[in-house]
């Protein structure tokens, strides 16, 4: 069997989540490529959907706030939407690539290219798709997509995603997949500090008020070494070079996040649900920081409501909510605890084996 892996440039979550899936194929010896839909459609397709995502999350992300509420009421009326005529147009290009690699199955992490997939399955072409759903929330749109399987974050959230349609059987709770080697942390930093650890990674294009809040928690807590991930943004990463503290250090993107994590007494994260994940499959303490309106809030309540994260909205409450978490070990044990029931650290391969019991080789 020959696997191919598809995601977007829309946010980092979608493209690492399809890299753990290739990964843990690859370490069973199953032929498997990860592949950016956009650069099949080719580059101007790509840099246009980039900057379409980076805009929308402008103004604190009130743009993205709107549009995803028009998705979500757009959604109840059953009309096939523009996002699917979009991806339609696309679905030549893609048959032509998925046919001339021979590839067996598609395994899409995100809606778009499950999107194209859709189209090439309801025109006859012979497919088999797993979708993969990257967020704790049914997203709009994921409803015209017609997978075999649709692998989902919890067996809590079924009842969402067979109300968009999707049959109880096709739905496969193996939680966000994360490659299994990720937990198994060589800890190569070297972190000489004998001060409480506090991660802060904002994601891969580096969102959020960072450098009010690293200077906050600098000012207001003592005895805290802080490690800022700016992912992609540069800018970011410039200005908090600028603060002369020598209880911070500034990384940009990182290939080792795992390590960083582990060597962590806490992380402050925005909610994404791939990062909530890989904090969670490592076990560790959490504050999801200003959620972006959207998908982001669905992520940070999931998480709040099984006690596995405390959720901050502003800066203020950032601050107070470290403070109170650091403090609190019981919060912490409790947050670990919830973790290992609800956070599975082998959905990865147990995507792997059920591929390998349910697809012909």
């Amino acid at each position: 069997m020959k696997i191919l892996v598809l995601s977007c440039s829309t946010g980092g979550g979608h493209n690492a989540c399809g890299h753990y899936i290739e990964k843990e194929f690859k370490e069973n010896n199953i032929t498997c490529d990860f592949v950016d839909y956009f650069d099949i459609l080719g580059p101007k397709a790509k840099k246009r959907a980039e900057k379409i995502y980076l805009d929308s999350t402008k103004y604190n992300g009130s743009i993205f706030k709107l549009a995803y509420k028009l998705g979500e009421a757009y959604s109840k009326t059953g009309i096939a939407s523009p996002v699917y005529a979009l991806n339609k147009l696309g679905k030549n290009k893609l048959y032509s690539y998925i046919k001339n690699n021979s590839y067996d199955l598609i395994i899409s992490s995100h809606l778009f290219p499950a999107m194209a997939v859709t189209t090439l399955k309801k025109e006859g072409k012979d497919i088999k798709l797993i979708n993969i759903a990257t967020d704790y929330h049914a997203i709009p749109f994921w409803e015209e997509t017609k997978p075999d399987y649709f692998v989902i974050p919890h067996s809590s959230l079924k009842d969402d995603f067979i109300k968009k349609g999707f049959k109880e059987e096709t739905l496969l709770d193996f939680g966000i997949p994360v490659s299994s080697s990720f937990h198994k942390v060589k800890n190569n930093l070297n972190l000489l500090t004998n001060k409480e650890i506090v991660l802060i990674t904002s994601g891969s294009m580096g969102f959020g008020k960072m450098k009010d809040i690293v200077k906050s928690l600098l000012d207001s807590i003592p005895n805290i070494y802080v490690i800022a991930i700016c992912g992609n943004n540069k800018e970011l990463y410039s200005e908090l070079q600028k603060i002369d503290n020598p209880n911070l250090l500034v990384r940009g993107y990182v290939n080792n996040i795992n390590e960083y994590i582990a060597s962590s007494t806490i992380v402050l994260t925005k909610p994404g649900g791939l990062t909530s994940t890989e904090v969670g499959v490592i076990k560790k303490p959490m504050i999801h920081i200003m959620p972006i309106p959207g998908v982001e809030n669905y992520n940070a309540e999931f998480f709040k409501k099984n006690n596995l994260s405390l959720v901050s909205n502003n800066i203020e409450e950032v601050k107070i909510n470290t403070a109170k978490l650091l403090k609190d070990k019981n919060m912490q044990n409790m947050m670990i605890e919830n973790q290992s029931k609800i956070i599975n650290r082998d959905s990865a391969k147990d995507l792997v084996e059920f591929v390998l019991k349910n697809f012909d080789m």
